[in-house]
């Protein structure tokens, strides 16, 4: 399961998405997840799923590589369904002793699973297409305009990024002890939920020294190389924003701004 994480990591290639700029790319992601929560009607959703999967053709990415980031929702996306089918009140359609569910609970539940998989989705696309470097300077740029009140851009674009990177290479040391305690005879993968999370409790006092180790490490390679931070610092590949672009830009958010319309649209809940 820890394989199937896709948050964090980056697949280079050449592809108008990877070549966008990291600034539009963002900002495209979050008219994105905005567009998520406007949305009341599931029509609409289709578009959504079509214009992730077209952009993730575009990006040259493997379709089952995103797909399979769903994979570790599973638990949260069967408790969030749960928790909205038979907890909010509404129009009774099956009632069975204290169990009871509503026609507004049903909605709500397939509503916020469509949501968290498209979510979850889009956000490993951004990743899966901007390197490290990039993100790092396209967080940077457009929170460029703080800090002339003493906002710290630099610093928290270079934290954001560099806890996105931690992601994949703490998921291959968990990886790696686990199948280290597996050879010494632990079991992971038999017993109910509560058991299984018992048994992570060993796993985790390894990988929080390690997670610990490593931030040290990186900490002193950094000051090794007297990084200071943005300040009197200079780039070789300044961003720089192309026609392509600004079209691109341009068209994705004419089509998040239309999909979200639709909220205000006189066209009843299936």
């Amino acid at each position: 399961m820890l394989k199937d994480i896709t948050i964090g990591q980056y697949f280079p290639a050449k592809s108008p998405v990877h070549s966008l700029d990291p600034r539009y790319k963002i900002l495209i992601m979050t008219i994105f997840i905005v567009s998520l929560f406007f949305i009341n009607a599931f029509w609409p959703y289709i578009f959504i799923f079509a214009w992730l999967f077209f952009t993730i053709a575009a990006a040259k990415i493997p379709v089952g590589m995103v797909v399979k980031g769903l994979k570790p929702l599973r638990l949260i996306l069967i408790f969030t369904f749960v928790m909205n089918v038979f907890f909010i009140p509404g129009e009774v359609l099956f009632k069975l002793g204290f169990l009871t569910i509503s026609r507004e609970g049903l909605t709500q539940a397939i509503f916020m699973a469509i949501r968290l998989v498209l979510l979850v989705m889009g956000t490993s696309l951004l990743t899966l297409t901007t390197s490290p470097l990039a993100l790092t300077e396209g967080i940077e740029k457009l929170m460029n305009p703080l800090k002339r009140v003493g906002f710290p851009a630099h610093a928290i674009a270079m934290m954001i990024t560099i806890a996105l990177r931690f992601i994949p290479t703490l998921i291959d040391e968990a990886d790696k002890i686990m199948k280290a305690q597996m050879a010494r005879g632990a079991d992971f993968e038999s017993g109910n939920v509560l058991n299984r999370a018992k048994n992570l409790v060993p796993l985790l006092v390894p990988l929080i020294l390690n997670a610990l180790r490593r931030a040290e490490e990186l900490a002193t390679a950094m000051e090794s190389r007297c990084y200071r931070g943005d300040e009197h610092r200079t780039k070789i590949n300044p961003l720089q924003l192309t026609r392509t672009d600004h079209i691109l830009f341009t068209v994705n958010m004419i089509f998040f701004i239309l999909v979200s319309a639709t909220r205000w649209m006189h066209v009843p809940l299936p």
